[in-house]
């Protein structure tokens, strides 16, 4: 019996036998469970203890499932889904037991149905996507999944069937970013999730749509100039201020490179909706460091964090001023740790603090006053041997 079955067993006991003899049963089964079937690793996080993470593989061509210890926040490998040449996999979202893949080489969107035990099949064929697909996001009411298409400059809405998960393309998609917009990366949907903004990195832009959740149907805006190499997005807790990674930008004086412009999202209903006007200061840097790609929003603490590549001044922290938007360094930021352009994402069960970079995830725990990053135990994690994509994590 695996450690995983033992402890569900255990608790399937404990709920029907209340008396003594059950608790020394729930102890005698887990006990040995563990020291069976885990050689009394204490990396392995126990029933009840444990996240499922999803991680794509573009350069093996499949995702990886692993798993989070909510209590260390270490990371383990668990199992990987077949490779599959030509298919290059790099956004990702999940939906209940749905998985979503853009194949960013073969133009397509994978569905993966996840089983009880969080392991992955994929029961049907691969739905079109436009050229390139990129990132992928669901809106906030579940019914449709949008797609960036970095080499076709579009945008891709399918419908998900709500019993199967399966995608259909709505009419007019997919829809244009408008004249002379290259290279879409990111895309962000707002709380309020009436609208969308995609970051183009070609052209240096981010650009606005209002999005209809009966419909699916994206309107264009208007498209704004953030700075060169525009790419990551982040939107913070109110969802009225919308910040940009510009990695490329050339600041003056020139002690740091890239910056992140910040925004007010217009709220007032009619035809100004959505429209993004800059906020008082920006755009805003650090006093040290190179190219900002990906940011993340901490609820825990009202921070941004901006990472880049390397260790030297590789993690920005800032903290958000909830009236203004304005973004403030924190104290000893930039940090310099082992960091990464992939990807940035704060587990919110446990408070951990995880970046993609070419030799695998790098896990921190960071202080809740100041943002700095400390790093976990057993840092970095490995996918595989092969640079991870993207990551997702289930609730």
């Amino acid at each position: 019996m695996s450690f995983l079955g033992a402890a569900r067993a255990a608790q399937v006991c404990h709920q029907g036998r209340r008396g003594l003899s059950a608790i020394f049963s729930i102890i005698a089964v887990s006990v040995a469970a563990f020291l069976l079937s885990c050689g009394g690793s204490k990396s392995v996080p126990k029933f009840g203890q444990h996240q499922n993470v999803y991680v794509t593989l573009p350069g093996q061509g499949s995702v990886l499932l692993m798993q989070i210890n909510t209590i260390t926040g270490e990371i383990t490998a668990v199992a990987q889904t077949p490779q599959v040449a030509g298919t290059s996999p790099l956004g990702l979202a999940l939906l209940n037991k749905s998985l979503y893949v853009a194949n960013s080489a073969a133009n397509t969107v994978s569905l993966f149905s996840i089983a009880k035990d969080g392991s992955l099949s994929q029961n049907t064929p691969p739905t079109q996507a436009g050229s390139g697909p990129h990132s992928v996001i669901i809106d906030p009411s579940g019914k449709y999944l949008l797609v960036t298409n970095s080499l076709s400059n579009d945008v891709s809405v399918f419908s998900i069937d709500s019993s199967s998960g399966a995608l259909t393309e709505v009419p007019n998609s997919p829809f244009p970013l408008g004249t002379g917009q290259s290279g879409p990366g990111e895309i962000l949907i707002p709380p309020s999730g009436d609208l969308a903004y995609v970051t183009c990195s070609g052209t240096g832009t981010v650009t606005a749509f209002t999005f209809s959740s009966s419909t699916g149907q994206l309107a264009l805006i208007s498209t704004y100039y953030s700075g060169a190499g525009a790419s990551g997005l982040a939107v913070d807790n109110s969802g009225t201020h919308l910040y940009v990674a510009n990695s490329n930008a050339i600041n003056n004086p020139q002690t740091s490179v890239g910056n992140i412009s910040g925004y007010n999202i217009n709220q007032n209903p009619g035809a100004d909706y959505g429209k993004l006007s800059p906020i008082n200061g920006s755009p805003f840097t650090s006093i040290a460091g190179n190219g900002p790609t990906v940011l993340v929003y901490a609820t825990t603490g009202n921070f941004l964090f901006a990472t880049t590549a390397g260790s030297n001044y590789s993690v920005w922290a800032f903290t958000i001023n909830g009236t203004t938007g304005q973004l403030t360094s924190t104290i000893n930021s930039p940090f310099s740790v082992t960091a990464g352009n992939l990807f940035a994402i704060i587990d919110n069960v446990g408070g951990f603090f995880y970046i993609g970079s070419p030799t695998g995830i790098q896990g921190y725990t960071y202080d809740q006053n100041t943002g700095e990053p400390t790093v976990i135990n057993k840092s970095p994690f490995s996918t595989n041997g092969t640079s991870p994509g993207r990551i997702v994590i289930s609730p």
